[in-house]
């Protein structure tokens, strides 16, 4: 699986990037079929202080998961989306099952 972390508007620091490298890469114990991983760490404009924007895009075969989380730090964002992203994946392989 490749995994494609941008940071806009700021830098993120290695700890941060080796984070949400780790969580991305759990997700795919749940599911093999992942392919691409995009993750987007944004900070909004907005004045209050979960201005932290987490988005996590995966490619798989065939299918396609989406997860955007704000919060007020990078690390609780990513984590958020990544247990949405589990969900998401977790009713794929289902209904998967339930064809075959």
């Amino acid at each position: 699986m490749t995994i494609n972390i941008q940071s806009v508007h700021f830098d993120a620091d290695g700890k941060l990037l080796n984070f949400v490298n780790e969580k991305v890469e759990k997700l795919n114990t749940f599911y093999d079929g992942i392919i691409n991983s995009e993750i987007t760490l944004r900070l909004d404009k907005s004045s209050t202080t979960d201005n932290k924007i987490s988005e996590i895009k995966m490619l798989g075969k065939g299918h396609e998961f989406f997860a955007k989380k704000q919060c007020t730090t990078f690390e609780e964002a990513t984590d958020l989306a990544c247990e949405a992203l589990k969900t998401q994946i977790k009713k794929h392989k289902d209904k998967l099952l339930e064809k075959h």
